[in-house]
């Protein structure tokens, strides 16, 4: 059954690429993939770290692991393969990886294959990636199996009636890092023990992000002496609950946007629904008084991470789309933290933090309203959110150190 799966999935997304951008860099990528496999290896005398992670976000994740391994195990090489496109194409020239693939489909033959061509000393799969073959043919082999920043659900098949096959690929793997208890206790529901609650990796990349932040002169002279909402990965829908508050916090509160798209229409549409004065930063840059304005525009990309450092608060959007943004960048400053209330609940870091006290979805303007003033008007309750997300982010810290700790214990011999 899990073959006839693969086999129809493969078929589907080879005929969505005769229409689809993303379906046809999906099946391209992969065409020819094991006569590159075998140029690129050919001559390989190095051990081999596999890495693996599905696309962009769980890249971040397995990032730090990365680094880490490069500098504690130099000579050993690193493969970097991802499912998805969204992951690829990003990150096909990531430096510190010496080899990025696209993973073949998860069929018999290609496991054998992938792997009797790599080598791989070790492997490491990010979150969510579990693919049967694989596994199984790493583990029949004696390589190392590691799944890090794992997070699990009752939900899942897993830990149902009709998943023995699921469970069974789980039993290839030598070790889970996983996010939190409850990952743990499903785990050992089902007889896995070994397994460890590390943590989420990405607190351990957004730390070293912000602890690398650069002073942005535009943003601190806009700022000066005054309070600062920064607003992260803005979309239309998220503009709609903020411009109202903006306009009515004229004088008292300022506010940085960051919108998620950044062409022409979208700064527009921004400016016009504001009632305030607004300024670009492409513009501000030659500017030297900055204090006159209500709101700076960030009409570039690439320095979002750094701007939370100006904010008294953060609203950080996407969550009234299809998800929420990354806001671990922002408790890293130890600020309260706002989102939209319609898609943010698969977010560990979003639940963890509403339920702290630390983070706040909000509806509409009037509950976001209500929810700001709630920090504005009472001095304490605004200290007690900021301890909670400065808080929440040390004590996530280490996941990355535990992974290569296991790693030392098992490749030091």
């Amino acid at each position: 059954m899990y073959s006839i799966i693969i086999f129809l999935a493969s078929a589907f997304v080879r005929l969505t690429a005769l229409f689809n951008a993303k379906s046809k860099l999906f099946v391209e990528g992969r065409k020819g993939i094991f006569a590159r496999l075998s140029r690129a290896f050919e001559n390989n005398t190095h051990p081999v770290l596999w890495i693996h992670c599905a696309s962009l976000g769980e890249f971040e994740q397995g990032r730090p692991i990365i680094e880490s391994f490069k500098r504690e195990f130099s000579n050993y090489q690193v493969l970097l393969t991802f499912f998805s496109p969204s992951g690829y194409e990003v990150r096909k020239n990531y430096e510190f990886a010496n080899h990025i693939f696209y993973l073949p489909w998860d069929t018999r033959g290609n496991a054998k294959r992938f792997v009797d061509i790599v080598k791989p000393a070790i492997a490491i799969f990010i979150k969510y990636e579990f693919w049967h073959y694989y596994s199984r043919t790493l583990s029949a082999k004696g390589i190392p199996v590691l799944s890090v920043s794992s997070i699990f659900r009752e939900q899942q098949a897993f830990f149902k009636f009709y998943g023995s096959k699921q469970r069974k690929t789980l039993s290839y793997f030598n070790y889970f890092f996983v996010q939190n208890d409850e990952s743990r206790k499903l785990l050992s529901f089902i007889g896995i023990t070994n397994a460890t609650v590390a943590g989420d990796t990405r607190f351990d990349r957004v730390n070293q992000i912000v602890s690398q932040r650069k002073e942005i002169d535009v943003a601190k002279n806009f700022k000066a002496s005054d309070n600062v909402f920064v607003v992260g990965s803005a979309w239309s829908e998220d503009m709609e609950v903020l411009a109202p508050a903006i306009i009515e916090k004229k004088g008292n509160l300022k506010f940085i946007i960051a919108p998620h798209e950044i062409h022409e229409s979208s700064i527009v549409a921004i400016e016009k629904a504001l009632e305030v004065r607004t300024i670009r930063y492409s513009k501000a840059v030659s500017t030297t008084d900055l204090k006159s304005f209500d709101v700076l525009i960030i009409d570039n990309m690439g320095m979002l991470s750094s701007l939370y450092q100006y904010g008294e608060y953060a609203y950080v959007g996407g969550a009234f789309g299809k998800g929420l943004h990354n806001i671990l960048e922002a408790a890293c400053y130890g600020i309260p933290i706002f989102f939209g209330n319609k898609n943010y609940k698969k977010f560990k870091e979003a639940t963890d933090l509403i339920m702290r006290g630390g983070a706040f979805e909000v509806g509409d303007y009037a509950d976001f309203k209500t929810k700001l003033e709630s920090l504005t008007n009472r001095p304490e309750n605004y200290l007690l959110a900021s301890e909670v997300t400065r808080s929440y982010v040390t004590e996530n810290l280490g996941a990355t150190r535990k992974v290569m700790d296991y790693c030392h214990k098992i490749l030091d011999r």
